[in-house]
């Protein structure tokens, strides 16, 4: 399957004047029989993805195409692909590429877009022609939008839809019942059911009037659907997709566990990383007790629907996994300990490997909780080497603390660990035993990324997560593919190695060089912190110019960021293949988009 990034492709052409188009088709391809059909692919609430749809419908080879339609306003588009869109007003025009527009008879082409608004198209022209095939009547109007469909009665393999009618100056004759942006239906009435569906699947459906002259009018809202049973195998096979969810996420960044069922995320994981627990002591700790177990959740907050009493005993996100599990069987949670700011404890955990792992079992196995986590994870941020604090526990400490960790979990539990991807010569990699430890683990969360950032403020700007390395690059051995190399070197199967994926970008300010390389004042400004932002931020304030090693950059101003994209990832899930290994996790569910996009994209690589 293609990917492309969505938030730059075609950015360019939106700033072309009108006029500098191309003109429209001649009357003989006016004439030619060709249909234009609009679908909106995805909606995230602050936008949406919309595709059209160019089928040559007659007996002669179309050799271009023109679609037109107006946006109302305050809808527009603001980044497309395959087809040149530019605007006058709020009338839109898209002209096929240079490579696309040829269309033999039968033969049909999509072109995509990411707008903002909630508007749907109207008046829609192909050719100069209508986008039914016909001409467009004067004085005839196209109906308007059908009401979002409702969806009941949903069984394993079926669905029953109903929406409020459309409207037309001249009649609405039927209606065209989409799912996942392709027809499957067309009725007269304002209900359908959709039976031969696959048990536990999602599903988008959405619906679009014909008036009596066979004009479309604009689709519906989009309603999604899951049905019901279905297979607990992982999404990905025998690959693992793992987030991290973090707990302190439920306050500024407004993110719950809830949040992964309405984007579409839960579908789509394996296993859950709940980050993090803290290492005091020399033993396992829970951290924010309020958001891990007591924070009360409302019924349109909740997971199940269910609003929290004051009674009952376990709330907050603990028991918000827990109903996510309940509806999401495939999904694992795993307990993880430590990051980068609670690394600190390990080395004193590490003196008594043994009661620091009872005491991790304690935390895991706690009776309010215990049926919520299925392993433990353990982020020491390093080793032997230097973090946010040095440690001097000496090169076997790690694989001496997984080992008292195993022992202690048995085998029912999973017991993984994030790990440095430090490939350099004598850097962090080097520093423990992680091939000696890999036997007593399922994994390793190889986080291959904040190679380069802000951090160095002077620069030279390089993007943060590299596949490869590449000439210019800042520091050998500062990517992923030299990371995992030198961990197989050092004994670790291919199959417990996890590719880290980063759904942030990393930035500078000050910057005047667009390729990698450049210097700098210091960090971009952030949501959160300088020099760091969301992807879902990023993909509109400041859309990707260019790719290197893998991975995407971005120059907009004065500022420079790099970051990954469902095109690079892509890119880095058939890597991860090609090279055997486990899978990929990534950091962290709040940065993905509202649909979860890039979620997808790597459940989507990994299936590949």
């Amino acid at each position: 399957m293609r990917f492309r990034h969505r938030a730059a492709a075609g950015l360019a052409t939106l700033l072309l004047p009108l006029a500098g188009m191309v003109g429209l088709a001649t009357p003989a391809q006016a004439a030619a029989s060709a249909t234009a059909t609009y679908a909106k692919t995805q909606d995230w609430g602050s936008g949406f993805e919309g595709k059209w749809t160019v089928k040559n419908t007659g007996t002669t080879t179309l050799s271009s195409w023109t679609v037109e339609w107006d946006f109302p306003s305050g809808t527009s588009v603001t980044s497309s692909w395959d087809a040149d869109v530019t605007s006058s007003g709020t009338h839109w025009t898209a002209k096929n590429k240079s490579w696309n527009g040829t269309l033999a008879p039968g033969a049909s082409v999509s072109f995509g877009f990411n707008g903002t608004g909630s508007g749907s198209p109207a008046k829609c022209k192909l050719n100069g022609g209508s986008c039914d095939g016909g001409t467009t009547e004067p004085g005839d109007s196209a109906p308007s939008a059908p009401g979002t469909p409702a969806a009941s009665d949903i069984t394993h393999t079926s669905v029953k839809l109903s929406w409020s009618a459309a409207t037309d100056d001249k009649g609405v004759k039927n209606y065209d019942v989409l799912r996942d942006g392709g027809k499957v239906a067309t009725v007269t009435g304002t209900s359908y059911t959709d039976t031969g569906l696959t048990a536990g699947t999602d599903y988008s459906y959405s619906v679009q009037a014909r008036d009596t002259a066979d004009q479309t009018g604009p689709v519906s809202g989009a309603r999604a659907v899951r049905t019901t049973g279905g297979t607990t195998e992982p999404p990905t096979g025998d690959k693992v997709n793992l987030g991290y969810f973090v707990e302190w996420g439920v306050y500024g960044r407004n993110y719950h566990v809830k949040n992964l069922v309405t984007s579409g995320s839960a579908s789509k994981i394996t296993h859950i990383n709940y980050a993090f627990g803290n290492v005091k002591n020399g033993q396992c700790t829970v951290d924010d007790t309020y958001a891990a177990y007591d924070k009360a959740y409302t019924a349109d907050q909740s997971v199940s629907g269910t609003a929290d009493t004051w009674d009952q005993p376990l709330r907050g996100n603990f028991n918000q996994l827990r109903q996510l599990k309940a509806k999401y069987p495939h999904i694992k949670v795993l307990y993880s300990f430590g990051g980068w700011t609670y690394s600190g404890g390990f080395g004193q955990a590490a003196q008594n490997a043994a009661a620091f792992a009872k005491s991790c079992k304690a935390v895991v196995e706690d009776p309010r909780w215990a049926d919520v986590f299925d392993g433990i994870d353990i982020d020491w941020e390093y080793p032997n080497a230097c973090g946010l604090t040095c440690d001097t526990s000496g090169p076997a400490a790690f694989r001496n603390l997984m080992s008292a960790l195993r022992t202690e979990f048995g085998p029912k539990y999973l017991v993984t660990a994030a790990i440095t991807a430090d490939g350099s010569s004598g850097g962090k990699i080097d520093a423990a035993d992680y091939g000696g430890a890999a036997q007593y683990l399922d994994w390793y969360n190889v986080m291959t990324y904040d190679y380069f950032g802000a951090f160095d403020k002077d620069g030279p700007t390089a993007p943060h997560s590299p596949l490869t390395s590449y000439p210019g690059i800042p520091q050998a051995g500062f990517n992923s593919a030299d990371a995992i190399a030198k961990l197989k070197a050092k004994g670790v199967p291919s199959a417990k190695l996890l590719l880290g994926i980063g759904f942030y970008g990393r930035g500078w300010t000050g910057v005047t060089q667009s390729a990698p390389g450049g210097s700098a004042t210091g960090a971009a400004p952030g949501t959160y912190e300088a020099g760091i932002e969301d992807y879902k931020v990023l993909k509109n304030s400041c859309p990707v110019t260019g790719t290197i090693a893998g991975t995407a950059y971005a120059h907009c101003g004065s500022n420079w960021w790099s970051y990954d994209t469902p095109s690079t990832i892509a890119g880095k899930m058939t890597w991860a293949r090609n090279q055997g290994l486990g899978g990929a996790f990534f950091w962290e569910f709040s940065g993905d988009t509202g649909n979860g996009e890039l979620v997808k994209a790597i459940d989507r690589g990994l299936r590949q």
